[in-house]
């Protein structure tokens, strides 16, 4: 049942992020921690339907913190200090488990996350199977940025290979005169700026 898949994966979900806040807070300046809320399943077998789930009621402005799709910029998520974290969340998620499995849809009030999703690559992780498409793993390779929370937890890069040479496309084009510099470098569209990238090697 949905309902039974959804405690199944907000609580897999909340045991990762436990283990986030036992290696995240201890260091200096990370200060509080997104926490899942647990969510429990109730069986009630007289009515017609028979699995419920109950949750604490989280009070205050709901925002949604990490990407579910291309698409979705939010600039709560990327700009609030609970946004950043998210993503840290889900980027040391992502490293824990070799890239394997990624909590999403991160949602909740400051730092009290809810309704949660889980993506998995398609054999799942360590029997355990997602309730998101693994297209998710590679929308958040490909767009994650690293925070300062990220590199307080040493986390690896993901764009390394972006960045060098995104330096040497840079430093290539200082010598052109400006009208050029400006047109070749604000990319219309990231593909663009990719291609514009492998070209210059």
């Amino acid at each position: 049942s949905v309902v039974i898949q959804e405690c199944y994966v907000q609580n897999t979900a909340r045991e990762y992020a436990k283990l986030y806040a036992a290696e995240a807070e201890p260091l200096e300046g990370f200060g509080e921690v997104p926490e899942i809320i647990p969510i429990f399943l109730i069986h009630r077998p007289a009515n017609n339907i028979p699995y419920a789930t109950v949750e604490e009621e989280l009070v205050g402005e709901f925002v949604k913190y990490s990407v579910k799709d291309g698409k979705e910029v939010n600039f709560l998520r990327r700009d609030s200090e609970a946004g950043q974290k998210c993503c840290t969340f889900q980027h040391w998620v992502y490293e824990k488990t070799n890239g394997n499995l990624l909590v999403t849809d991160l949602q909740g009030v400051g730092m009290k996350l809810t309704d949660v999703g889980i993506a998995t690559l398609a054999k799942g992780y360590k029997g355990f199977k997602g309730n998101c498409s693994f297209s998710f793993i590679e929308q958040f390779r490909a767009l994650h940025q690293c925070n300062e929370y990220c590199e307080m937890l040493g986390l690896k890069s993901l764009r390394t290979t972006h960045q060098k040479q995104r330096k040497t496309a840079s430093t290539k084009s200082k010598n052109l005169p400006n009208s050029s510099t400006v047109k070749k470098i604000v990319p219309k569209k990231g593909r663009e700026h990719r291609d514009f990238i492998s070209s210059e090697h």
